[in-house]
């Protein structure tokens, strides 16, 4: 008997699904989901950036970061041949000291041009892919989660706070074009923080200090996003990051950005007195038409 959502009509799917995980609850969504589709899902969680239990899929496996040449044999000989990365890895362990290379990983090191975000997943990628891995873009697992156009709160941003969006999303493409960050802070249409290295919620922390309440943050998908890796994503402490700091906006671009635990984050943001918005090119978020609050 087929198993209900396999990738093909009748045709039991018994490959297997390597997730190369990091910090956050994204990997166990997309395990989730991939198991249901029939995927026999093995999770390689880096460490020391991400810790998962044995039920996060049918195999955990924990390899530090650093160890790329162990990665690739622990995904070689379970026979995978198709991959997602998820999940959160900051730069700051490198610059920290937390990261010890293996040869694999400092061969890659030193043929990069640069250390931007896109240049070191990219080289990774095309290492696993090399050695017979596949890469698969992270919404194959993840589509129902992108966020949809519109006004998802009770709550409706003003007429300030739209002008802020529109001001944010012009700055917040211009620093993903760059490969800096996805996210901005903005307040009275000026640039309260950029995320760089540090992450969106921190960045929201250092930009909500600055700006005081009523910060609006914005978050993109950058112009060139590839949705193997770095798509990005909002989620509980994204909200707990703006309560912190009474930020009043979260405006993200529609269909491009997952949001995790959705009704979770829109029931708080209710309690909160906070507006989310998914907004469409340009800044747009269609605030004059009724929008029903999304699912």
């Amino acid at each position: 008997m087929p198993l209900e959502g396999s990738r093909w009509p009748g045709i039991i799917s018994m490959s297997k699904l390597g997730i190369i995980a990091g910090k956050g609850n994204l990997p166990l969504v997309l395990s989730e989901e991939a198991r249901r589709r029939g995927y026999h899902v093995i999770m390689i969680v880096l460490k020391p950036v991400a810790e998962f239990d044995g039920s996060a899929a049918d195999e955990v496996i924990s390899v530090n970061v650093g160890r790329l040449g162990e990665l690739i044999r622990v995904l070689k000989e379970r026979g995978v041949k198709e991959a997602v990365m998820a999940g959160k890895v900051t730069k700051e362990l490198a610059y920290r000291g937390n990261v010890i290379p293996d040869m694999k990983a400092i061969k890659l090191i030193f043929s990069l041009k640069d250390r931007r975000d896109d240049t070191i997943l990219q080289a990774f990628t095309d290492v696993l892919c090399k050695e017979g891995i596949k890469i698969l873009n992270t919404t194959e697992f993840a589509a129902g989660l992108l966020i949809p156009p519109g006004i998802l709160t009770r709550r409706r941003p003003t007429g300030a706070e739209e002008r802020d969006i529109e001001f944010g999303f012009r700055m917040a493409k211009e620093i993903g074009r760059l490969d800096i960050g996805q996210t901005v802070v903005v307040k009275n249409r000026a640039v309260m923080a950029v995320e760089a290295i540090e992450g969106t919620d921190e960045a929201i922390r250092r930009g909500g200090q600055l700006a005081g309440a009523g910060a609006v943050v914005v978050k993109v998908c950058k112009p060139r996003q590839d949705l193997r890796f770095d798509v990005p994503v909002v989620g509980p402490d994204t909200l707990k990051a703006m309560v912190d700091t009474r930020a009043s906006v979260l405006a993200v671009e529609a269909g491009k950005v997952i949001m995790l635990q959705r009704g979770d984050l829109v029931s708080a943001a209710d309690g909160a007195g906070m507006a989310i918005v998914g907004f469409t090119e340009g800044g747009k978020t269609g605030l004059r038409r009724k929008h029903r609050p999304a699912s």
